[in-house]
């Protein structure tokens, strides 16, 4: 079961502020969870959750409006938050007096609801960034490392372009071209519609 909630923010990044939206996503069961990224505002997110026990709250990267309801959605849920360790300076930069509970690292798996994700270390956009990886299910939870039409942004801090195309390359265009790709901001795709066009990017990028 994958259910999505969209919240609405600010991302905050080397002195600019752009409006966002967000996609969160709540995999697993009737019974257990887990919320891929915490957005903007915990309550909604926490409704949509209900009863069920949350295992844990994954962050695909510590870019702010990826974690700026984490903290408040963890206390909510009594959940732990679990994050890269290689972006743990996004993370202190929104929590300067709070640690993630626990550390994302590839080829880490966590099962919920009968869905077991891996984690994939995708860096680019970010460090740390990661995406999730539901084998069985042929879906790729790709944060902002792959959108539909393109690649995460790069350009300011902490990212680099050619990192996240090595990343796309090696670690998600290897995937099933049927993979649905359910991404942090706007609409699906899949890998099968992405991977044609990663020569274009580059050279769109030179």
């Amino acid at each position: 079961m994958i259910e999505r909630v969209v919240t609405s923010g600010t991302f905050s990044l080397d002195g600019s502020d752009f409006e966002v939206d967000n996609n969160i996503w709540i995999v697993g069961d009737e019974r257990e969870v887990v919320v891929i990224d915490a957005a903007h505002d915990h309550r909604p997110i926490a409704e949509a959750v209900g009863g069920r026990t949350t295992r844990a709250i994954i962050a695909t990267h510590g870019h702010n409006d990826h974690i700026n309801a984490a903290a408040a959605l963890a206390d909510a849920l009594d959940a732990p938050v679990w994050l890269h360790p290689d972006d743990l300076m996004l993370w202190q930069a929104v929590y300067p007096d709070r640690s993630p509970d626990g550390t994302l690292h590839d080829g880490m798996t966590v099962t919920t609801g009968g869905i077991t994700l891996e984690v994939l270390h995708t860096p680019g956009h970010s460090p740390g960034g990661c995406c999730l990886h539901d084998a069985a299910g042929a879906v790729l939870f790709s944060g902002d490392t792959l959108f539909n039409g393109g690649p995460g942004a790069t350009g300011r801090s902490f990212s680099d372009f050619p990192t996240i195309i090595d990343s796309i390359r090696t670690r998600l265009f290897v995937l099933p071209g049927e993979t649905r790709v359910l991404t942090g901001h706007g609409d699906e795709t899949t890998i099968g519609a992405e991977s044609p066009h990663l020569d274009e990017w580059v050279r769109d990028h030179s």
